[in-house]
């Protein structure tokens, strides 16, 4: 390496300090893990990109600590409303009603520049996590023991990083995913699309709809959603022959804002023209690199679940690499990640690009058979559909034997009342893997539970002190899906159920191996 600076070796690398690299950093961080992170920017985008986020990842940041911080830059998402050829509503989709499955509003908008720095600060808050800003990737070795990064700084000074495992969190053009060989698949969606964020004054907020909406016109799919404050964005399809260069200008943007908006309503905030694609990694793991958000996956945006994605990439592999690292667990247990990963974004990825079928139709004939699909459907009346309806759940990975419609589903998180004070389940048992009886749990299944206390599981049963639900979420899901335990990873998904004790017994086969 000649005059190169060599670190000292970490255990983990993030190459990206993106939300999913600083998300990751955070999570890696909290469980002590020496970890180091670069990004060739030295500061965090200025313009929103990601807009919406769902209770899977507020849950998530409620756990790392930081909820209460990004907080302020949320807003509850709106319904979005679909609007036919001849302007009749087709569709609604809207959020499940309260008391809410896992203690936080279902959907929001938010900021994502000011939320994203409290992201970077909640990981530089470790002394155990190492940021390098201005650092550019110019090739990755890796080896049995671990990998070897190449850096150039923006000084023009290189150096070398080492670490026995590296997170590429660097983007949709990620130099990793290219260096280690690892392809996408195309699932079949290539679309041009102009994104638009504006911030409106109050003239223009009077002209604009209440509701988020889905313009399914055939002669220029759009769509409008209300974001935090007074900020709107439209996403506009650009059609055949126009130039998305030109689109992107503000000419072109307000000539295509002008069914709205006047200059004179807003201020441009941001404006690019994309081509919206649907692409997944062929494999998420290449020797002792790992590939995640963006570098591992890109979908349509039609439910806003590109950040979500990501951020559920590394709340996965995180937990993995703390087990394997530091609690003995094998190291095949990391193979699981893009098992479970890659087969959940594919599903997900699919329902989206349902949803974009539905929006993007460009024959009218089609558009209006559609239109009369939908209403015949729902017998003429447009009842609203949750967006949670559409979460997939994980089909495969280190998933209980036992095939049960709660496996691989997201366990919920109920309000508990703790000496006189609500608290939400995970700040009072934690989010390691959990063991949780209903309260009418038999006595062999109780007396089982005990059996399988021990350090790293912790064992609770509803009704009991410190486990008093307020309002019956987690008592009805019980009874919903017919069982009496329930076994929780560390992310929040469950490995399975049982009824019994001998059920129990018989769900640990699969983890024993891990």
């Amino acid at each position: 390496m000649g005059n190169l600076k060599v670190a000292a070796p970490y255990d983990v690398a993030i190459v990206g300090f993106g939300p999913s690299g600083a998300v990751a950093a955070g999570l890696l961080g909290a469980q002590g893990i020496r970890t180091y992170v670069c990004d060739k920017l030295r500061d965090v985008y200025d313009k929103p990109r990601a807009i919406a986020l769902d209770h899977e990842i507020i849950r998530l940041f409620q756990q790392m600590g930081v909820a209460k911080k990004i907080k302020p830059y949320l807003e509850p998402f709106t319904d979005s409303v679909y609007y036919g050829v001849d302007g009749q509503v087709i569709k609604r989709m809207s959020t499940v009603a309260p008391p809410y499955p896992l203690g936080h509003t279902p959907s929001v908008v938010f900021t994502q520049p000011p939320a994203e720095r409290i992201l970077r600060e909640h990981a530089l808050s470790f002394s155990c996590v190492t940021v390098q800003l201005g650092q550019t990737l110019t090739q990755i070795k890796q080896d049995e023991q671990g990998a070897t990064l190449t850096l150039k700084g923006d000084d023009g000074k290189p150096s070398t990083v080492q670490a026995r495992y590296v997170i590429a969190c660097d983007g949709a053009s990620s130099t990793v995913r290219s260096q280690v060989g690892i392809t996408l698949e195309d699932l079949d969606f290539d679309e041009p699309w102009l994104v638009v964020d504006v911030l409106v004054n109050d003239k223009g907020l009077a002209k604009l709809p209440t509701t988020s909406v889905q313009y399914c016109n055939p002669e220029r799919p759009s769509t409008f959603l209300i974001c935090p404050g007074q900020h709107r964005r439209w996403e506009i399809s650009i059609n055949p022959g126009e130039d998305p260069k030109d689109v992107a200008t503000p000419a072109g943007t307000w000539k295509l804002l002008a069914p709205w908006l006047t200059p004179a309503d807003a201020t441009l905030w941001r404006q690019a023209s994309y081509r919206f694609h649907a692409l997944v990694a062929s494999v998420w793991r290449s020797g002792r690199v790992f590939v995640a958000g963006d570098a591992a996956h890109q979908q349509p945006p039609f439910l806003g679940q590109g950040m979500c994605q990501g951020v559920r990439d590394v709340a996965n592999l995180c937990w993995k690499l703390g087990a394997v690292l530091q609690a003995g667990a094998p190291e095949r247990l990391l193979d699981s990640y893009g098992e479970e990963r890659k087969a959940h974004v594919i599903d997900l990825t699919t329902r989206i690009k349902g949803i974009g079928q539905i929006i993007c139709e460009r024959d009218p004939v089609r558009a209006r058979a559609r239109d009369a699909r939908l209403l015949a459907e729902c017998g003429g009346v447009v009842q609203p559909t949750p967006r949670q309806d559409v979460q997939p759940a994980l089909r495969a990975g280190l998933l209980a034997a036992q095939q049960h419609p709660a496996r691989g589903t997201i366990f919920p998180q109920p309000w508990l009342m703790v000496d006189g004070e609500k608290q939400r389940m995970d700040d009072v048992l934690g989010s390691g893997w959990r063991l949780v009886l209903d309260r009418h749990a038999d006595a062999a299944l109780r007396q089982q539970a005990r059996v399988l206390a021990r350090p790293g599981l912790t064992v609770v049963q509803l009704g009991t002190p410190g486990c008093t639900e307020t309002e019956g979420v987690l008592q009805r899901w019980f009874e919903r899906q017919g069982c009496s335990a329930a076994l929780v990873r560390p992310d929040h998904y469950v490995y399975g159920v049982a009824s019994s004790a001998q059920e129990l017994s018989g769900q640990l086969s699969t983890l024993a191996a891990f």
